[in-house]
């Protein structure tokens, strides 16, 4: 049993930085029990029991469960939030922008999921039954990735279409690379080459030009 020192009753208010330090503790409980025993094990006595204290403590720097699974998807979250971030503020070209935008996400979630795709499987799972929680981070991406739709719509690319329009149509052609769920059991097929040709692709065709498929009426034998 892991002991996290807590102040005594009645004690003045701890510094920020020390609750925060104490949050960031438990949270490695919290992603150890749930590595170990799936979703479905966690509870907030476990949490309590591990971390040596009281369940009436433990709300001292959680609310409720739903605030620790929130905790955990922002920890869980924050190096792909950087990574976007830090894709959107460079300098490079939109076509190699995007690109990187997928690419560097896509080997940072290869790597979580060679070290332990059973703990990979169980935070997907957490993520679909907390999707509420985690919505705003997919939000978040489909923001940073109209920044760059938006800068390869100012040199040519993607006409006719809205920014809006774009971002669906381009989440739907790399869903494969940005999608956990699905990513987990395709990962052996998935590459940062295959990605490449993708992108490429995506850059070169789309746009609102109707190149005959709409035309298409029904299924014709070959």
């Amino acid at each position: 049993m892991r002991v996290i020192a807590l102040g005594e009753n009645g004690a003045m208010a701890r510094p920020q930085t020390d609750i925060q330090a104490g949050r960031e503790q438990l949270l490695d409980l919290v992603m150890e029990i749930i590595e170990e025993r799936g979703n479905a094990g966690f509870t907030v006595t476990d949490l309590a029991s591990r971390a040596g204290m009281s369940p009436a403590s433990l709300y001292r720097y959680f609310e409720n469960k739903e605030a620790v699974i929130e905790a955990v998807a922002e920890r869980w979250f924050a190096p792909k939030v950087a990574i976007m971030e830090e894709v959107v503020a460079s300098d490079l070209p939109p076509r190699r922008k995007m690109y990187e935008f997928y690419a560097r996400r896509f080997v940072h979630l290869r790597a979580m999921w060679a070290k332990d795709p059973v703990a990979f499987a169980t935070y997907c799972e957490l993520g679909d039954e907390h999707f509420e929680l985690v919505r705003s981070y997919i939000d978040l991406g489909d923001h940073y990735l109209g920044l760059i739709i938006g800068e390869a719509m100012a040199d040519g690319f993607f006409a006719g279409l809205d920014v809006d329009e774009a971002i669906s149509l381009v989440n739907q052609i790399t869903g494969c690379y940005t999608n956990i769920g699905v990513m987990q059991h395709l990962m052996a097929r998935l590459s940062e080459e295959k990605l490449a040709r993708i992108i490429d692709a995506t850059f070169d065709g789309l746009s609102a030009a109707d190149r005959g498929a709409r035309a298409v009426t029904g299924l014709r034998a070959a």
